[in-house]
């Protein structure tokens, strides 16, 4: 009668029958020294490998395929949602450079939005607000009013006639070159096209005559509130309109400063001294305290404020 094979947690460390030991069950001394062996050895051809292919920024690695028509090809049915894949990266890279301690030279956001409006020509909201980022002045955007013309002329080509990207072309046009006779041209070219608003008949006019002024161009980012059909861009229309509303006041603080230093012979040293008690100071539109520059008695709104930098341009001129 054959013997059973010992049970587990029997006591017995003899393999069961017809079953070779394994090397280290004879020697149970080795195990730890292998381990420690193999972990090191995989160490080192990590490292190895680390050295052999570094590890680039993510913002070096994003436009592997640095064209929108290549794209297009290896999508299939696939354009619009690609689109929106790089919409979300153009949007991200202009976010991060931005927050920068340092802001960079945004040198992806152009491509990235080629690549968005070649998958998808009919991506309204990356030729009106991309638009708006390219043109926005260093550090806060690339400053490059020209990309924002040359997309939304991208743009036309796609939809001709569409009287928004012709509208857009001539506020580009006003407010980041200052070019009101240009500006003026746009706006008359669009109101011409099929479907216009009313108010676009009178546009060309009134920018030749307030152009640079805060009422035109309050009217004009009211007018692009007005017609945005997406949240991206009626919130930075929303954002300009504020930055207009804060203009209105600081000139009023700064006229109380003024009185102030006629009075005393000296400009205020803290908010405590032009409010009545209590008041700390005043906030702006946005909700965050203006500060006050001790020994200058120079107003304006907060770095942390969303409404930082207030425009040197069109609409710094009260009317």
């Amino acid at each position: 009668m054959s013997r059973p094979d010992p049970l587990p947690g029997s006591g017995s460390d003899r393999p069961p029958a017809g079953r070779p030991a394994a090397p280290w069950a004879a020697r149970p001394g080795l195990v730890v020294p292998i381990l420690v062996l193999l972990a090191a050895a995989a160490a080192g051809l990590q490292y190895a490998r680390g050295r052999a292919y570094e590890a680039r920024p993510v913002a070096q690695t994003v436009l592997y395929v640095p064209s929108g028509a290549a794209l297009q090809r290896v999508a299939l049915s696939f354009d619009s949602a690609l689109a929106d894949l790089y919409w979300m990266r153009a949007v991200q890279h202009y976010g991060r450079t931005r927050r920068a301690a340092a802001a960079g030279r945004y040198e992806l956001l152009q491509p990235l939005l080629e690549i968005v409006t070649t998958l998808d020509p009919r991506f309204d909201v990356a030729y009106r607000l991309g638009a708006i980022l390219l043109a926005e002045a260093h550090p806060h955007g690339p400053g490059r009013p020209d990309q924002a013309v040359a997309l939304l002329e991208k743009g036309l080509r796609a939809r001709p006639g569409r009287w928004q990207y012709l509208h857009d072309i001539g506020f580009v046009h006003y407010w980041w070159l200052q070019d009101y006779e240009t500006a003026a041209h746009w706006f008359e070219r669009a109101s011409e096209a099929p479907g216009a608003p009313w108010w676009l008949r009178s546009l060309a006019a009134d920018t030749l005559v307030r152009g640079g002024d805060r009422r035109g161009s309050r009217a004009l980012w009211r007018q692009v509130y007005g017609t945005a059909d997406n949240p991206w861009l009626r919130a930075e229309a929303e954002r300009r309109l504020l930055q207009l509303d804060a203009l209105d006041e600081i000139d009023a603080y700064t006229a109380a400063v003024d009185r102030f230093a006629r009075r005393t012979g000296r400009p205020p040293s803290a908010w405590a001294e032009l409010l009545p008690d209590g008041q700390v100071g005043p906030l702006d539109p946005a909700g965050h305290p203006y500060t006050l520059q001790r020994g200058a008695g120079v107003v304006s709104v907060a770095p942390e404020s969303p409404l930082f930098p207030l425009p040197a341009g069109p609409g710094a001129t009260a009317p």
